[in-house]
């Protein structure tokens, strides 16, 4: 890629920030920071670069999607992340929302369902230099419960309730980020596992791909 394309989409990205990230509340700083430091255009097919910074999602191939920029954000900041945690992603999709994981957290974990996806995710997190991120294909409403217990999860498909394997898999102190709802939309649900007690709060409405799995939707 040239130097001025480099440029341009640096600019870009800042406006980003600028209009769809700090005007909703963005404010966690080491977020902004990341999805700043995070080139997502490389994320998206060649065809797509120009509305990579777009404020919507965009089609990724096999009927997945790259959220927007403002969900990944949010999502991201409901994790409340330090640096130091285990992290497990359901849905590495193109793998941007893992390359911004993997720059505020010490280990992602991250698993996809469809080869495909995972292939071109791993190249895409190669580029970026994303060496903290693990991926596997599997079922991701299973979890990953080897590298269990996870001080963070995030799940990034919508799916009828909250999978137990994850829950188990959740650290006490834990935090776990979910779309819970139907097949058309979901509430953004952030659950609390402290001392032994699990809370919920329900957050902004959204609508997701379809979480498919045995604790999940059925295809």
């Amino acid at each position: 890629m040239k130097l001025s394309d480099l440029k341009r989409y640096a600019k870009v990205r800042e406006r980003m920030i600028r209009e769809q990230l700090l005007s909703r509340n963005i404010t966690d700083q080491r977020v902004l920071e990341a999805m700043a430091g995070i080139p997502r255009h490389i994320f998206v097919e060649e065809a797509l670069e120009s509305q990579a910074y777009g404020d919507f999602p965009l089609p990724i191939g096999e009927g997945q999607t790259i959220s927007q920029p403002y969900i990944v954000a949010l999502m991201t900041q409901m994790l409340s992340l330090q640096g130091s945690e285990k992290v497990l992603e359901v849905g590495t999709g193109c793998g941007y929302q893992t390359a911004i994981l993997a720059r505020l957290a010490e280990t992602v974990y991250s698993v996809e369902r469809i080869k495909k996806l995972l292939a071109r995710a791993r190249i895409n997190l190669d580029r970026v230099q994303c060496f903290n991120a693990l991926c596997k294909v599997d079922d991701g409403t299973l979890g990953w419960p080897e590298n269990g217990p996870y001080d963070a999860i995030m799940v990034t498909a919508g799916g009828p309730e909250i999978p137990a394997a994850l829950l188990e898999q959740l650290a006490d102190p834990g935090i776990m980020v979910i779309p819970v709802g139907d097949r058309i939309s979901q509430q953004l649900t952030r659950i609390v596992k402290m001392n032994g007690q699990i809370t919920h709060e329900a957050g902004e409405s959204v609508r997701f791909v379809n979480l498919i799995g045995r604790q999940g939707w059925q295809e």
